[in-house]
């Protein structure tokens, strides 16, 4: 399918994961699609494992979303490769866990930076191209961790929490100019992340999850297709869960 033919989807956080599967989703449905990560070589990698199976869909850019000044820069340069930007995927997020009695400035700093500040860092850089695209769309990739809480991830907790603010709040302004702004809330996602963890901390985690398993990134890619999608243009300021039924 062609759904999203002649769009450009801009995906940070895309050099493995959730955003990887994101990115190629898109692509897959024929749109062009920006690949962001501040690591050079993971984002060089994903776009080139895109372009394997979708050619030229995918144009890798390394840039630190926590910082303003880079990630200007760089939506310019985006903007002259690739043209107007359709769609914004902020999923960039890093993590920092530890007891809040133990928690350093550096890390409540790290996690915020990158995963609240960037994602308004990158809708600075795109709001005119986006606000002049017909059909445009701002998706957040939250947590069920900013629906709940969890011990250990105070800093993780709030950024996740401050996204959903954030994006009910940009909702309500680009409302007008016919720009959604939605958030998607994880559950656990299987993801090389989780794959390393022990046997008995993955039992323990399945045990929290009323359907009893773990979430699959192609699950949360065919959902921000859809809130992408035309199908969805009447749904904005919303937090969907995929999460196995967590926070039912």
């Amino acid at each position: 399918m062609d759904r999203f033919k002649d769009k450009t989807v801009v995906v940070t956080g895309a050099g493995r994961g959730i955003g990887q599967g994101v990115a190629e989703a898109f692509a897959a449905e024929g749109a062009k699609v920006a690949v962001l990560s501040r690591n050079e070589q993971s984002c060089g990698q994903s776009a080139a494992a895109i372009n394997e199976k979708y050619p030229g869909a995918a144009k890798p850019y390394a840039v630190d979303v926590s910082d303003y000044d880079a990630i200007q820069e760089c939506g310019k340069e985006i903007v002259s490769d690739l043209g107007s930007v359709n769609i914004l995927v902020n999923n960039a997020g890093i993590t920092r866990d530890g007891l809040l009695l133990r928690m350093s400035e550096e890390d409540w700093d790290a996690v915020l930076g990158t995963n609240l500040k960037g994602a308004f860092n990158t809708l600075k850089a795109f709001q005119r191209t986006l606000m002049k695209s017909s059909d445009a769309r701002i998706i957040n990739i939250s947590s069920v961790i900013g629906l709940i809480g969890n011990a250990g991830q105070a800093n993780y907790a709030a950024s996740k929490a401050g996204l959903i603010g954030f994006t009910k709040s940009v909702a309500r302004e680009l409302a007008p100019r016919q720009v959604t702004c939605n958030a998607i809330a994880p559950g656990f996602v299987r993801t090389d992340m989780t794959d390393v963890l022990g046997e008995k901390v993955q039992e323990d985690i399945l045990k929290m999850i009323p359907l009893r398993e773990m979430g699959e990134v192609e699950e949360i890619a065919h959902l921000a297709l859809y809130i992408a999608s035309s199908e969805a243009r009447y749904i904005t300021g919303q937090v969907i869960a995929i999460d196995g039924g967590m926070t039912m």
